[in-house]
């Protein structure tokens, strides 16, 4: 799996478990993930840093060689 698509999974499943537990439990204090999820995209587009795939990278994720940005 490439790394850019793991990164959209990861982020697209904290928002939908950030509403749905905000739903079910306290609000705010959930609705604060998807708050963090969507300011760490958006800084990652301008500086290129993402913690995500940091992380993802240490669990082997994108490195079967088939990365987003590989130059040819």
């Amino acid at each position: 799996m490439k790394m850019e698509n793991a990164i959209r999974i990861l982020a697209g499943t904290m928002v939908l478990a950030s509403l749905g537990l905000s739903h079910w439990f306290n609000t705010w204090n959930w609705l604060w993930l998807a708050a963090f999820v969507g300011v760490n995209l958006i800084q990652s587009a301008f500086t290129g840093f993402c913690p995500a795939e940091i992380i993802l990278g240490k669990l082997g994720v994108g490195k079967s060689g088939d990365r987003c940005c590989q130059k040819t």
